[in-house]
């Protein structure tokens, strides 16, 4: 006997998976590399600059981030280790997508009270991103002319 369903026969819907609390921010759009910080690299070698990625666990205290996010060249999210200078504009989403609750599992901002959270998780990993970008090359002068974000930054402001 077969176990396969009648043909035209639907199978059951998959349970809708819960809401995470989870912290959204971007990929920087020019980093800093090579000898003195002169070499301008757009994004990460993973994402691209400026993608979206959703930040659910800091493993090693702030300098790394697991995130998921769309990588260059596909569009199935995938889960990455970034460092947290290369990411910028930290913020607490509600994320409902399935495809990212799928490839993340979990969050460490999971439960409904983790707002407050994960708001105060936001701010220090944005400043921990800050004091990151800013101390890699502390006497090294940016090249000219500069689209890193910290030069961005202080032409926007």
């Amino acid at each position: 006997m077969s176990t396969r369903a009648a043909p035209g026969a639907r199978d059951e819907p998959e349970d809708p998976l819960e809401p995470l609390w989870m912290l959204a921010a971007n990929v920087v759009r020019w980093r800093r590399l090579g000898e003195g910080g002169q070499v301008l690299r757009p994004g990460t070698k993973t994402f691209a600059g400026g993608a979206r990625v959703y930040v659910f666990d800091m493993p090693d205290g702030g300098d790394h981030c697991l995130v998921v996010g769309r990588p260059r060249h596909t569009r199935r999210s995938v889960q990455a280790y970034v460092h947290t200078r290369h990411l910028h504009t930290f913020r607490p989403k509600l994320v409902r997508s399935p495809a990212v609750l799928r490839a993340a599992g979990w969050s460490r901002f999971w439960r409904e009270t983790a707002a407050a959270e994960a708001a105060e998780a936001a701010r220090t990993l944005e400043h921990r991103a800050r004091e990151l970008r800013g101390g890699r090359w502390p006497d090294l002068p940016h090249p000219r002319p500069c689209p890193c974000h910290e030069c961005l930054a202080l032409a926007a402001g």
